[in-house]
């Protein structure tokens, strides 16, 4: 089982990386997020899962434990496999998907991340029993409900921009991609509104 790669980066695409690794070049499938948090770094670390198929073998990677603890909890529910809970991943930060199942509201992860409300209600019935300690800044604080109720009024913000930037005539998908691009230190919805047009402008 290969559970962590430390190497350069041979190439980057929209869905996967190659990691050299003392000369051999490892395709691991990751998020969008994680590609660009890395593309710049010489030296890259991921924890990754390999996938193992009949026709395949498939590695998936990311930057941070909890991340590829989320994704391991996430191809436990049936119906989900490593491309989904990838795909989940893409849409949903771990810190919105923690918050969403510790409390039980899927709404806000329904808008913002762009997961189906099924999906959604699944995701948060199954691993409801299952989520504790998982988000390490969340844990390591020892003020989890402090931080679960930011980090609703922080969705709560971005659902309403998001709104917002529909109602201007932008669609989901292109309003969602901006509002990832907005700085986290912008915690208002008018100055994410605000930031996101600037970026849509471009």
């Amino acid at each position: 089982m290969i559970s962590k790669l430390t190497g350069t980066i041979a190439h980057i695409d929209l869905k996967y990386i190659v990691i050299d690794v003392g000369g051999v070049g490892y395709k691991v499938y990751t998020t969008g997020d994680t590609a660009h948090r890395i593309q710049k770094a010489s030296t890259v670390t991921l924890w990754t899962y390999l996938a193992v198929r009949e026709t395949a073998l498939d590695l998936y990677g990311f930057t941070s434990l909890s991340e590829l603890n989320y994704f391991e909890l996430l191809i436990t529910i049936s119906g989900i496999g490593p491309k989904t809970a990838l795909g989940v991943l893409n849409v949903a930060s771990i810190e919105a998907l923690d918050s969403a199942i510790r409390s039980g509201d899927t709404a806000h992860l329904v808008k913002v991340g762009g997961i189906g409300k099924k999906m959604a209600e699944k995701i948060v019935m199954e691993l409801k029993d299952k989520v504790d300690g998982l988000v390490e800044n969340a844990s390591a604080t020892g003020e989890n409900d402090e931080h679960r109720a930011k980090l609703r009024t922080e969705m709560k913000s971005d659902a309403d921009a998001l709104e917002a930037l529909k109602s201007l005539g932008y669609n989901h998908n292109e309003a969602r991609d901006a509002l990832k691009e907005v700085d986290t230190k912008i915690k208002d919805t008018s100055s994410k509104v605000k930031a996101a047009l600037k970026i849509l402008g471009r």
